[in-house]
């Protein structure tokens, strides 16, 4: 039909090629190709036309054409089991540590599946691997004995450092210094709710809480001591144990966040009030534990600091692997008092 209008350069198509762009531009591919790559040859001019087509139509080359022409994609990978408040917060710091650099941030995570729990990272990782990311870091990991031609930094893994370049925290020192607080306070009978048993961090916990009640001179009492591990959903059976015991505890000190709040919960559906009749202390803080109510004190262990520590070592053992002399690091903890602990009665 005669006044009928073309529109093929103005409908843009569902996927930019780097043929569009070099028909938009008016050059040949092969020029598109130099601009992107930055190679000599393209005159001033034209670099600057074809990249105000690029910007236009919003190209972006394929990660796998990217990384097939320079060996680096400029992506780092972050492989979690699953999503929840401690991988949240420690994406926020590797998130943090890429802000000034080129390297961008693709998260997979395995959303808790059971079939994920044990050796989960290895088959992540080769579907990672290669073509698509740099470096990984690998989050609370099963295993460490992982194998591959880039870099892996293991956050927190389960059987603590080893070979694999790691970042965890003051796990013992940490719970010491839970319990020595509740001491502190007045109280002797504290009851522990332990975290995962397949967990260095859960026992180095464990561990802490042991030598504080030592150093007091207090006698270790397993009865006072369930396993929560970690997850609210077995928190909430182990603190019920703990508040059914006829002599039950003046406080509880719950190895993870979670679980402290958790507790909080079942003490206060039994009517109990925190602190006046439980003091409750937790390990994390995770932005959860200050809302609670009353706030839940608890073991700060810098779980951002220890996300932008991985990303801010894997860049480095990126880029200039020779140069990197500290591959463990362990980042301190310290306490933060808000209101759910006092003296006991």
């Amino acid at each position: 039909m005669s006044g009928a209008r073309d529109t093929t350069e103005e409908t843009p198509p569902d996927r930019v090629t780097i043929e569009h762009v070099a028909r938009k531009a008016g050059v040949s591919i092969a020029t598109v190709s130099r601009v992107l790559n930055g190679r000599y040859g393209v005159a001033p001019d034209t670099i600057a036309k074809v990249q105000a087509v690029i910007a236009d139509l919003g190209y972006e080359s394929s990660l796998v054409a990217r990384s097939m022409r320079s060996r680096r994609t400029n992506l780092i990978g972050i492989i979690v089991a699953d999503l929840e408040p401690f991988s949240a917060e420690l994406l926020k710091g590797a998130a943090r540590a890429l802000h000034d650099t080129d390297y961008e941030l693709i998260v997979y995570s395995g959303t808790g599946r059971p079939e994920h729990k044990a050796g989960w990272e290895r088959r992540f990782l080769s579907r990672l691997h290669g073509t698509l990311t740099d470096g990984t870091i690998l989050v609370t990991p099963t295993v460490v004995d992982v194998q591959g031609d880039v870099p892996v930094v293991a956050v927190d893994p389960h059987a603590g450092p080893s070979d694999l370049p790691t970042v965890d925290s003051q796990n013992l020192e940490g719970a010491a210094t839970a319990t020595e607080y509740l001491i502190g306070l007045g109280h002797r009978r504290i009851g522990f709710l332990a975290g995962r048993p397949d967990l260095e961090s859960a026992r180095l916990r464990e561990e802490g809480y042991r030598r504080a009640l030592a150093e007091a001179g207090i006698d270790f009492d397993p009865e006072l001591v369930k396993v929560g591990g970690y997850a609210p959903e077995t928190a909430r059976e182990a603190a019920r144990q703990l508040l059914s015991l006829e002599d039950r505890p003046t406080a509880i000190f719950a190895a993870n966040d979670l679980s402290a709040i958790t507790t909080m919960e079942v003490a206060q559906s039994a009517g109990l009030r925190i602190p006046r009749d439980l003091s409750v202390i937790g390990f994390d803080n995770i932005p959860e534990s200050a809302l609670t109510d009353p706030p839940l004190t608890t073991i700060d262990q810098s779980i951002q600091d220890m996300g932008w520590e991985a990303a801010r070592l894997l860049i480095s053992l990126i880029e200039k692997p020779d140069e990197v002399d500290e591959v463990h690091v362990r980042l301190p903890t310290k306490l933060v008092v808000r209101q759910s602990c006092t003296n006991p009665d």
